[in-house]
């Protein structure tokens, strides 16, 4: 299977530079705010960590989710940024626990700042994260949050738990990638809504959107980790492989695998991971038993799943252009190619 990005359409794509303008906007009026006295090597590493070009689908999310219940205002786009924030956070302790030296094409900040300021600067974000919805959404908002982050934790120990574990099956990869993703992006599109002062059955139906499209983005994730190009994604390929994260397309494989190369792919997950020739073998063997093709299809079903929570908002609301932009990301999620 080939991966090809053709990127959002023209109108998401404007939507998304204007939406991600006027959050870079507030991020920078909070920083300026909140690290006044502080140590420059802090604004120095936050200036590296926020600004190096991310996609900012979280906050758009926030966003679009608010837009779509009625509200769109100057501090909504500083909500978002709280996603920004933890975003990041979360990104700058992953590359900590992996001891990753590479982001997005660049030295991680790990790599550049060290271990220390790398752990120090993520703690900010995440505090800094709090205090924003705290004040913008109460404790109803926080309580959302903290839930969601809570259960991203929880996910990362039960994924350790399934290292190199061939036998546990779909439902425990799916119950890990929701605690870690899926529910983090649940909870963007629930506060969208809740800051716009949404009904319980309009919060509902977007976070169980964001649901469904951050279990989508995981999957398709999983795919770039095998299929990717290092160009685009600015990693190497073969990281949860090393890692010995059993992934969805490996799954797939092994459920369709008879007993010699079923034995094959788990003694594979099992020994020594470092090598290429090790990766090549797996990969071949996931492509030949249609890994890649099916999770390709169950993302497309998620997607397909999110768009149907979208049907809450009359044909002809005022917000069908903002609900029409949330079903252009989803569809987005499955042509990205980093």
């Amino acid at each position: 299977m080939k991966q090809t990005d053709t990127g959002p359409d023209t109108g998401l794509r404007t939507v998304a530079a204007a939406v991600g303008g006027r959050v870079e906007t507030a991020m920078r009026a909070d920083l300026s705010a909140a690290l006044a006295g502080a140590d420059p090597l802090l604004s120095e590493v936050l200036e590296y960590a926020l600004f190096s070009g991310g996609k900012r689908i979280r906050p758009l999310l926030t966003v679009l989710c608010s837009r779509c219940c009625g509200r769109d205002d100057p501090d909504l786009y500083l909500l978002a940024a709280a996603f920004e924030y933890l975003h990041v956070a979360s990104l700058i302790h992953d590359d900590v626990i992996d001891r990753a030296e590479q982001r997005r094409g660049r030295a991680t900040v790990l790599a550049r700042f060290g271990m220390t300021s790398a752990i120090l600067a993520g703690d900010w974000l995440h505090a800094q994260c709090m205090n924003l919805i705290g004040r913008l959404a109460g404790s109803e908002g926080l309580d959302i949050f903290c839930r969601a982050t809570t259960s991203m934790v929880n996910g990362e120990f039960a994924q350790l738990r399934l290292i190199s574990d061939t036998t546990a099956g779909e439902g425990p990869y799916f119950a890990v990638i929701r605690q870690k993703t899926g529910n983090l992006i649940a909870s963007t599109c629930a506060l969208g809504a809740l800051y716009a002062g949404a009904d319980t059955g309009r919060r509902k139906a977007l976070a169980a959107y964001g649901d469904h499209i951050g279990a989508a983005f995981q999957v398709v994730d999983d795919l770039l980790d095998f299929l990717g190009d290092q160009q685009s994604t600015g990693k190497k390929a073969g990281n949860d492989f090393i890692e010995g994260k059993v992934t969805l397309p490996l799954l797939h494989a092994l459920a369709r695998a008879g007993g010699d190369e079923r034995r094959e792919m788990e003694l594979l997950m099992r020994a020594d991971r470092t090598g290429p020739e090790a990766f090549a073998r797996l990969r071949a063997l996931i492509e030949r038993f249609d890994g890649f093709t099916t999770a390709a299809l169950k993302a497309r079903q998620l997607v397909q799943q999110a768009a149907a929570c979208l049907d809450i908002f009359p044909e002809r609301a005022p917000e069908r252009d903002n609900v029409a932009l949330l079903k252009q990301v989803a569809a987005y999620i499955l042509t990205r190619t980093k």
